[in-house]
């Protein structure tokens, strides 16, 4: 028999959003299930950024519904949505720069709920993060860049998050600093932690996840399964410099949108 798959986490449903009179996200529906790691990709302004912003709450939907472990969160606050074990690693870090190291993490128990853990939790974040632990009265200011995007990962983590949204999480790095940041991606996933990850790397993006998003202008144009988009010709052509023969990945049943 096959396996059984797994339940959805979170769940967009013809979300549409606007900055004033300008629209940028159409119809987006997509799907991350638990235990995923699922990439939006796609160039600069399609809309990949808005779309968690939308998610956490930072922005309101038009239109369309957010559904997390099976509630409609559209409506509420993002301290609500928090509360309900979402978190986002903002692009940039975001970083309290003149704060140590731990007293940024501890920003991220903010929340009420979450402060009776605050010191179990930041053992579990020293033991992923060990060079966290070491710098852990260092000002975060003074860190280098790869480690402060641990610090950034590992504040979000501190929200015990079901569903972890990463906003590129490689941006600015050097490569091999680079293949670390997806390293303690994949390692975030095996503690339980289901993530949806936006990112311009995506031959890393689709290496590390299991099912990826293309967006372009606020529309989602190409699913699948993360191997089939990496032979995918339009991605190539489009995102890896390569050229091949082979047909689109396009799931026979759910064609592309926009």
């Amino acid at each position: 028999m096959p396996e059984p798959v797994p339940a959805p986490i979170l769940e967009l449903q013809d979300l549409e959003v606007s900055y004033g009179a300008v629209q940028v996200l159409w119809g987006i529906s997509l799907s991350v299930s638990k235990g995923q790691v699922v990439c939006i990709i796609g160039p600069n302004g399609a809309g990949k950024t808005t779309t968690l912003n939308a998610i956490i709450g930072v922005l309101k939907p038009t239109r369309g519904r957010i559904i997390l472990e099976g509630q409609d969160i559209a409506g509420l606050p993002p301290h609500q949505r928090v509360q309900r074990h979402i978190a986002l690693v903002p692009e940039g870090r975001h970083l309290w720069p003149g704060m140590s190291v731990e007293d940024n993490l501890m920003m991220g128990a903010f929340p009420p709920a979450f402060r009776p853990r605050v010191a179990h939790n930041l053992e579990g974040v020293y033991g992923m993060f060990p060079r966290l632990k070491e710098r852990r009265h260092q000002l975060a200011g003074t860190l280098s860049g790869g480690e402060q995007q641990m610090c950034a990962l590992g504040r979000g983590l501190m929200a015990e998050p079901h569903l972890l949204l990463l906003d590129e999480p490689s941006l600015g790095l050097a490569p091999i600093l680079v293949d670390e940041i997806f390293q303690f991606v994949a390692e975030i996933v095996k503690h339980g932690v289901t993530i949806l990850l936006v990112a311009q790397n995506i031959d890393y993006a689709l290496q590390v996840s299991d099912y990826g998003y293309v967006m372009e202008t606020g529309h989602i144009v190409l699913q699948g399964a993360s191997d089939m988009l990496l032979n995918n010709q339009h991605v190539q052509q489009a995102y890896l410099g390569g050229s091949i023969e082979e047909p689109g990945a396009y799931p026979a049943s759910q064609p592309a949108q926009g």
